[in-house]
């Protein structure tokens, strides 16, 4: 059962082998904690395979539905957040996103062991055509997505972004890297955009 009280949720999506424990997760939830309390902050641990991460935002989209939820996601959690804001009309942050996922991970075939997870699993063609199958090629509310970028991010071309959200709000740095240096600079205004 939910508290009843919650109306408003931010759910936020970390990346590929990441954690809820990311410094930008930490630093939004101290931040929502400290200024916007009404604001309830969930951050799973999501699963190892596509699949069973988008099940798990179904999941938490049924747990509170009737509140206004908003997301944001880094990396691969913005490549999901896309998905996010198709299908529920979601306000969203992306931050430093995966645009082609499918491409970057099968770099990465073979056996693999979550660093937080501590599970084995394996990347082949069946998990890349699960993140096939939840990518989004037309965005239809550009209006709800505010792009992050920096382009020194070591891991992802920032021009992919650039073009794949071009209609949409994107704020795009000089430097930074992947993890998106400053992040904590935008905590305000990520707030007011998303509510």
């Amino acid at each position: 059962m939910r508290d009843p009280n919650i109306t408003k949720v931010l759910l936020s999506l970390h990346g590929f082998h990441s954690s809820p424990g990311s410094l930008k997760a930490q630093q939004m939830r101290e931040y929502l904690a400290s200024e916007h309390p009404d604001i309830h902050f969930v951050c799973p641990q999501l699963p190892v395979f596509p699949q069973q991460m988008w099940e798990t935002i179904q999941s938490i989209f049924s747990q509170y539905e009737g509140c206004e939820i908003s997301v944001m996601g880094s990396s691969l959690g913005g490549f999901l957040a896309t998905k996010v804001a198709q299908e529920y009309s979601a306000k969203v942050i992306l931050i430093n996103p995966a645009v082609t996922p499918d491409l970057l991970l099968t770099r990465y075939q073979g056996e693999q062991t979550h660093p937080h997870l501590l599970k084995k699993y394996f990347i082949d063609q069946g998990y890349v055509q699960q993140l096939v199958a939840l990518n989004i090629d037309n965005i239809n509310h550009p209006e709800n997505i505010w792009v992050l970028l920096q382009e020194g991010d070591e891991v992802l071309d920032y021009r992919e972004a650039l073009r794949k959200y071009s209609q949409c709000k994107i704020t795009c740095e000089k430097g930074g890297d992947h993890s998106f240096v400053g992040f904590e600079r935008y905590l305000a205004e990520i707030i007011h955009f998303l509510y």
